[in-house]
């Protein structure tokens, strides 16, 4: 009677069962397996030339050239880029004109209580930038405007940011003449280091050393030049020329300014405070052209004193010269130019 599947499979001995009673049995280790393949002949010569197999003329190892996709609303593509504050936005434009490029965008605005807002509205990541923001009135404003966009430009993941301050406020405070003042200067300083700027370019500090209280490279320029351009202008004879400090403090600017005239004479006006103030004038000026030379002119008060004390004297024109001018216009109308033959 022919059994089932199942106990057939019952009725047959285990693997290890039939291992044990040596129904199965392992291959010897010295065993080998022989493989053998059919054998093909082999490329002959054809007339003494070897066989080879067709292949392109292009090398395997030469470069392969691949077509280069141009975006059309990229226009200048470099690693620079200018980016301007909401304090002078006109010397922006003509910086960027000049180096032929465009001003970054930029979004800067104020909430309702103050507070400001910045947005970088395009990649600057591994780009050289410069922030143009001079700290001119409201300096404080101003200041926090281009604290601000430092932080976001680092944040953009920038390479290089440089701080470009023409002006750079609060640099009158740079050391402390009575007791218990503050020294802003390098207050102001550490606060832009500490934002993130690699690099400061500033104009014409009220003093260079102001200079040291900067943690990062500065440099330094200045704008005699082109003040020295404008008077070269007037042709006037170096021999009629005096170069007047309008204070005591100022007499070491005036002095160098004086050695690029061909080393004119120098006159300093004394100002002392005897309940008002009074002014005195060391030094000649008669028939001559006087340039009253100051890094900075706040309301043009000294200036306009001094201009009359020099047509006092005799000067015969009075020209009135400086690099930082943060009066309003109105101010300096009234005050100097409105002064018998003076110039500013």
């Amino acid at each position: 009677m022919p059994l089932s599947y199942s106990a057939a499979a019952a009725a047959a001995p285990s693997p290890l069962a039939a291992r044990s009673r040596g129904l199965l049995r392992r291959p010897p280790r010295s065993a080998r397996v022989v493989v053998r393949c059919k054998k093909i002949d082999q490329l002959r010569a054809v007339n003494g030339i070897p066989p080879y197999s067709p292949v392109s003329n292009r090398s395997l190892l030469s470069p392969v050239t691949l077509p280069i996709i141009r975006d059309a609303n990229i226009k200048n593509d470099t690693r620079l880029r200018i980016f301007s504050g909401t304090a002078n936005p006109s010397l922006s434009q003509e910086i960027a004109s000049y180096l032929g490029l465009e001003l970054g965008k930029i979004n800067i605005k104020r909430f309702a209580d103050g507070e400001i807002y910045v947005q970088l509205q395009e990649s600057v990541r591994g780009c050289d930038v410069f922030l143009v923001q001079p700290t001119c009135p409201p300096a404080n404003e101003n200041l926090m405007e281009l604290l601000i966009m430092i932080d976001a430009c680092r944040r953009a993941s920038a390479k290089n940011i440089t701080a470009v301050i023409p002006y750079f406020g609060y640099a009158r405070a740079d050391r402390k003449s009575q007791g218990r003042e503050s020294i802003a200067a390098k207050l102001v300083a550490n606060m832009i280091t500490e934002a993130g700027a690699n690099r400061v370019l500033v104009c014409d500090l009220h003093s260079s050393q102001a200079m040291g209280y900067f943690d990062i490279p500065v440099d330094h320029v200045y704008g005699q030049p082109v003040i020295l351009d404008y008077l070269a202008s007037k042709t006037i004879c170096s021999d009629d020329l005096v170069v007047v400090s309008p204070d005591v403090g100022g007499v070491a600017r005036a002095r160098a300014f004086a050695k690029k005239l061909s080393d004119a004479p120098l006159a300093i006006v004394d100002k002392r405070r005897h309940g008002h103030n009074v002014m005195n004038l060391i030094g000649d000026v008669r028939g001559k052209v006087a340039v009253m030379m100051d890094d900075m002119i706040d309301t043009a008060g000294t200036i306009a004193k001094g201009a009359e004390l020099l047509h006092q004297e005799g000067a015969r024109e009075v020209y009135a010269c400086c690099t930082h001018a943060v009066f309003s216009p109105p101010a300096i109308e009234s005050e100097v130019i409105g002064s018998q033959q003076t110039k500013a």
